[in-house]
């Protein structure tokens, strides 16, 4: 396969397996639903807005938008089992009227132009081989006016302790974040105008922690969820992390960019 075809690989197959869920919980992302909310406040949702989630994951973010915002949400992730577990959770909260979810890559959006009012990607944008068109899909499904809101690792390449680069694992997933400055030129390249930018560090050094935490308790019991999980370099990687976010060279960000209008 081709460098950008084991990315994806590896990221879908990393957020499917059992011990994410068990680490992480209900929110596959630094923040939680604190951060979740304060991204849907700063997209100003509201009932009847069109809603795509990309890189949804189990469906944790759709669900919550539809339920506390009124929105319809369209959930789109690369991974079948997510897409399926994602579903069936939508059907269990009465949601599926309001909820789909669909099998597809950011990269190609198995959508029309101009459907959504906003777009939603918590945590996945870094992990895009190809973040521009990537950038270019989402202004393409966006109708003029709407606005994208991301979420994600922000990494000074030239800071970056080059073990936490080479690692294995869900570090491949953050190998290719970027600086906030340069996910805004992505964006901006699309014709996406970033209008809100925050720094959230204490979100992702949280997440370290957490990881951390539920690793060491739980590798006494040794659940078969952490089945084929390296405990030694994951313990490795989240002292490595947590150093980064104390030196600034890692960090987490918040962007909200709006689509122009046309001329």
């Amino acid at each position: 396969m081709t460098a950008p075809e084991n990315v994806k690989s590896c990221c879908t197959a990393l957020y499917q397996h059992n011990a994410v869920a068990l680490l992480l919980g209900d929110s596959y992302h630094p923040g939680g639903k604190a951060l979740t909310r304060r991204l849907a406040d700063r997209l100003e949702l509201g009932p009847r807005h069109q809603v795509l989630d990309l890189a949804c994951g189990p469906g944790g973010t759709a669900l919550l938008l539809a339920r506390e915002h009124g929105v319809h949400v369209d959930g789109v992730d690369l991974g079948p089992a997510n897409v399926a577990k994602a579903q069936a959770a939508a059907e269990a909260a009465g949601l599926a009227d309001r909820v789909r979810f669909h099998l597809g890559d950011a990269e190609r959006l198995p959508f029309d132009d101009g459907l959504f009012d906003a777009v939603i990607c918590e945590c996945a944008f870094c992990t895009f081989p190809d973040k521009p068109t990537a950038a270019a899909e989402i202004a393409r499904v966006l109708r003029p006016g709407g606005r994208v809101g991301l979420t994600d690792v922000t990494l000074d390449p030239a800071e970056l302790d080059e073990r936490l680069v080479g690692l294995a694992g869900w570090v491949a997933c953050i190998a290719d974040a970027r600086p906030t400055a340069e996910y805004t030129e992505i964006l901006d390249g699309a014709g996406l105008r970033t209008t809100v930018a925050e720094q959230h560090d204490e979100a992702l050094a949280g997440m370290i922690d957490l990881i951390e935490a539920r690793l060491r308790a739980l590798r006494i019991t040794r659940p078969a969820a952490l089945d084929g999980v390296d405990v030694p370099t994951v313990l490795e990687m989240t002292a490595l992390a947590r150093r980064a976010v104390r030196e600034q060279s890692a960090g987490y960000c918040l962007l909200i960019a709006e689509k122009q209008q046309p001329a």
